[in-house]
């Protein structure tokens, strides 16, 4: 018989901001229909305005550590922490948008719903707590970017589409065999459940039991899912002709929001599912003596050291032979995926400690630090990237051309305070201190330095330094060269300066006074140590 969960089980409140923006955009559809064609300015203010009230709805829930749907979503700090960042970015992207699509003929009231679908897939993706519920949130952020991204109706936006739908179609089939392989070995889809039949004296690790290689199977395969949604090398090869090929507020969304959409759920995995995933137990602890500890990488630890390295090296120094910005940016969101995998990495160092004989205790000793690393990173770089992209859709002509490098030859005279800005978005995405960049990756780092993981610092670095040369060009090319023509910059309105203004200020008042971010993660780690023990 199918137990039906309660009210108090369901516990929707703390649902709320999630259910509230994906039941207004089912409204929106129907509203949208009634509104005119040449006024569809108004579904653009009614997407403002929810996203606006789901912001105020997240303050509300933020924090409060309770689970709801029977413990398939948790609302903790973490969960807050992603949504803001996702309706910050959500909001900038619209106000990116409203002239956009006008100028280009594809002013569709749909654009705004699958925004908002989109959204709403990566809040639940934040608070997900089993794998059926970041399967769902995936799909339900991944499908309405397919259609945004093949918005156009151009050669290029169509492949686009086409492109990301079918390889997003594979990496969603790894996920679920993924998450199909875990449950074989652990008998639930619960992430906290599965952590805990993985750990204890009886656990998949200690016992070192036959189930250990179906879990290994299942965490590199959710690997794989994740790091297509995220851009990781090897799974990265859709990024660049996607982001050329789609509509720029849409590339803008995609750079931002499907990222923190795939890392949500990679360090939910990660850290709350699969954080203590050692093989070879037996040996490892076998010369331990009593009160002796011993810091050792999880099972999936190497695999993520490798792929974080990949990533940075092939982004940072294929953007470097880039003419098109959209693509220069596009490699630069791959290696940027580099640097947070780096957090994710760290996650998997485990300390083990022998308390008496046949008695130990193991614990993800710096996953609070890598997590709030990973965060603060994630809402860095949706400023300063969808600051960068608000300057691009600035310059870009109506075919979609405008956007080489070329083309910002000489900003400085034309748009003084436009080419400041993206100077500072530059620098920041570089890393330079004052900046929200630089905070970021100190963070980044320093999780890497503690866990030990310092050949993978040094790598992160050095291609921070070579990153610093394709960015720097652009301004460069701003105040030191001439312009090739007087044109101008048809896509700066109003509605895109309060977006850059929006960005800029948030890049500059993080990058100055990180705590602000940082007070808000206090105590995330201490919340998923709840859910866990």
């Amino acid at each position: 018989m199918i137990d039906v969960p309660s009210i108090a089980d369901l516990n929707l409140g703390v649902v709320l901001p999630g259910i509230f923006l994906a039941l207004f955009t089912t409204v929106l559809l129907i509203v949208d229909l009634f509104i005119p064609k040449d006024r569809k300015i108004t579904t653009a203010h009614l997407t403002l305005g929810a996203l606006v009230i789901a912001f105020v709805l997240n303050l509300f829930s933020f924090n409060s550590g309770e689970t709801a749907m029977s413990e398939m979503f948790v609302a903790d700090a973490f969960t807050g922490f992603v949504n803001m960042i996702v309706l910050t970015g959500a909001i900038i992207t619209v106000l990116l948008s409203v002239d956009y699509m006008k100028r280009n003929g594809i002013e569709h009231g749909e654009f705004y719903s699958l925004l908002l679908f989109s959204v709403s897939g990566i809040m639940f993706m934040g608070g997900a707590n089993d794998l059926v519920v970041v399967f769902v949130a995936l799909e339900l952020l991944s499908i309405p970017l397919y259609v945004m991204a093949a918005l156009r109706q151009d050669a290029k936006s169509e492949e686009s589409g086409i492109k990301y739908f079918i390889l997003g179609a594979f990496a969603s089939a790894f996920f679920v065999y993924g998450a199909a392989m875990i449950y074989g070995a652990t008998g639930t889809t619960s992430l906290p459940e599965i952590f805990s039949a993985i750990t204890g004296s009886e656990g998949i690790v200690a016992t070192e039991s036959s189930s250990m290689a179906y879990l290994l199977i299942g965490a590199s395969l959710v690997i794989v899912g994740l790091g297509f949604k995220v851009a990781a090398v090897p799974f990265h090869m859709w990024t660049p002709d996607v982001y050329e090929g789609a509509p720029t507020p849409v590339t803008a969304f995609m750079s931002v929001g499907a990222k923190a959409g795939g890392f949500a759920g990679l360090l939910r995995v990660m850290i709350v599912g699969l954080p203590l995933l050692v093989v070879n137990f037996g040996d490892t602890v076998e010369t331990l003596a009593i009160g002796d500890s011993i810091t050792v990488g999880s099972a999936w630890q190497s695999a993520l050291w490798l792929i974080a390295a990949a990533t940075m090296i092939t982004g940072n120094f294929i953007a470097i032979s880039q003419t098109n910005i959209k693509r220069m940016l596009a490699y630069s969101s791959i290696a940027h995926a580099g640097y947070i995998l780096m957090a994710v990495a760290a996650v998997g160092s485990v300390q083990i400690t022998k308390v008496a004989e046949n008695d130990y205790t193991m614990v993800a000793a710096y996953a609070e630090s890598a997590l709030n690393g990973a965060l603060v990173y994630l809402l860095a770089y949706t400023f300063t990237n969808l600051g960068a992209f608000a300057v691009v859709l600035s310059i870009e002509n109506k075919d979609g051309s405008g956007t080489s490098l070329d083309d910002f030859n000489g900003l400085s005279k034309r748009y003084p305070a436009m080419a400041a800005m993206m100077a500072f978005f530059m620098l920041s995405l570089t890393g330079v201190p004052t900046t929200a960049g630089f905070i970021g990756k100190f963070l980044i780092f320093d999780a890497a330095l503690k866990a030990d993981l310092i050949p993978l610092t040094i790598i992160g670095v050095l291609t921070s330094a070579v990153s610093a040369y394709y960015y720097v060009r652009i301004i460069v090319n701003m105040y030191l060269r001439e312009p090739d023509t007087e044109a101008e910059a048809a896509g700066f309105t109003p509605y895109v300066n309060y977006a850059m203004m929006m960005a800029f200020a948030g890049t500059l008042i993080f990058g100055l006074f990180p705590m602000l971010a940082l007070d808000l993660l206090s105590n995330t780690g201490s919340q998923i140590a709840a859910l866990l023990f």
